[in-house]
């Protein structure tokens, strides 16, 4: 169940740090990938058989359900590490299986476990949904509609009684905000003959994402792309018509970012879950929105754009290599200790100056991803406004922290407006 009843919000988690984020920021769903057999294999750490029981342990107790993704391409050598893993999946509790290839969903079938179909499948009409209803709840639309079209497939399922192996109506998927690529839902060869690395098999290289010169074979012109990332789309955004969304019947909003760091998920899960609740309460509008998209700039993107769902044309291309975040963290040191009698944490200042005021930042596995202001503290046991390196400081915090937790200072960017 959605925490409003209106549609599910599904977070990325590369890591524990993004997951314990996702969860701590109000995400419905949480979706991951384990070891190699995924699309984000060498873009996050990602986690292995032996944490599923731990992943699905911190998402029952919030009633979050867990998604595995193996929808990458699958051969010989692989079945049988896929056998293993789905019955990992099954003995620990996971929800649901995120899948492409008819090997994996007919296992996945035979066991018993919920399949979701991938976006990598390019579902773009009523009768490929159809089709997969014999094996899954779920599927993932192609990211090239529009709303409209999306729309004209959930009211064709609800008209037509389309349902799934459960027994209930056959569910709709979108991809809500995130990273796009100049491919067709994903696939994409450009990395696989340049560098051998398959982005099918979760290794992209991400050449669309560099700059380029366009030579006339013919006569040899160059044309530098200046300012112009010809094949690196914006970050897909729908903050901004998420009304339009929801009033489409999509009953599952997907955010992107399994290789993005723990505070771009606490941030966007964070913006959405507002943005959602505030749609449910009929308190979304233009005010609220542009709050938002505010806060969504503070993290990691390309830029933004509303993809295909508003029949625009088909290409907003970056103008920068990276991000244009308005933040970005610097590290400060680590944790040391937490007295719970008093809430109080310690930490050891290891690089740069910390001041009264300043947007702190603490990251870990099991703390997650926790924003706060600093308001006050003690260095080396005296009240003081600044810390520098090699001080100890304390302060009061709303949350435990571990040794293992890491401090940073949030600072603005050349793209902050102010």
């Amino acid at each position: 169940m959605t925490q409003n009843g209106t549609i599910e919000l599904m977070a990325p988690a590369g890591n524990f740090e993004s997951l314990q984020a996702a969860i701590d920021n109000g995400a419905d769903s949480v979706y991951f990938g384990v070891d190699q057999l995924n699309m984000r294999a060498r873009a996050s750490i990602n986690f292995t058989i032996e944490d599923l029981p731990e992943i699905v342990k911190r998402c029952q107790t919030k009633k979050v359900r867990t998604y595995l993704t193996l929808n990458t391409i699958i051969y010989d050598h692989d079945l049988s590490i896929i056998k293993t893993l789905l019955d990992a999946a099954k003995k620990a509790g996971i929800t649901a299986v995120i899948v492409m290839d008819q090997a994996v969903i007919a296992y996945a079938r035979q066991i018993g476990m919920e399949i979701h179909i991938s976006t990598q499948i390019n579902i773009t009409n009523i009768e490929t949904v159809k089709f997969y209803a014999m094996f899954a709840d779920t599927m993932v639309m192609s990211r090239e509609l529009s709303l409209r079209q999306v729309k004209k497939i959930v009211d064709q399922i609800q008209r037509d009684d389309v349902r799934g192996p459960s027994g209930r109506l056959v569910e709709v998927e979108i991809f809500g905000h995130g990273a796009l690529c100049m491919a067709v839902s994903g696939k994409c060869y450009l990395s696989l003959h340049a560098h051998n690395s398959s982005a099918n098999r979760g290794a992209c290289k991400q050449n669309c994402r560099k700059k380029y010169t366009v030579i006339d074979q013919e006569s040899g012109f160059e044309i530098e792309l200046d300012n112009q990332y010809m094949m690196s789309p914006k970050d897909l955004c729908t903050l901004d018509f998420l009304d339009q969304v929801i009033d489409t019947g999509v009953k599952v909003l997907k955010i992107e970012g399994r290789g993005r760091a723990p505070e771009y998920v606490a941030k966007v899960i964070q913006t959405y879950r507002e943005a959602i609740d505030a749609h449910a309460s009929g308190n979304f509008n233009k005010e609220r929105v542009a709050l938002w998209m505010s806060e969504l700039q503070k993290v990691y993107n390309r830029g933004f754009w509303s993809g295909y769902y508003l029949g625009q044309k088909l290409g907003e291309w970056s103008e920068a290599n990276g991000s244009k975040a308005t933040q970005k963290k610097v590290y400060i040191g680590k944790g040391v200790h937490f007295f719970p009698k008093s809430s109080i944490g310690e930490f050891k200042i290891e690089a740069y100056d910390l001041k009264i005021g300043d947007t702190l930042f603490i990251q870990g596995p099991t703390t997650g991803a926790q924003e706060l202001q600093l308001e006050e503290m003690m260095v080396n046991d005296q009240t003081k406004d600044t810390a520098t390196k090699g001080d100890s400081i304390t302060l009061p915090l709303p949350f435990r922290i571990r040794p293992s937790d890491k401090l940073y200072k949030v600072v603005k960017t050349e793209y902050a407006t102010s």
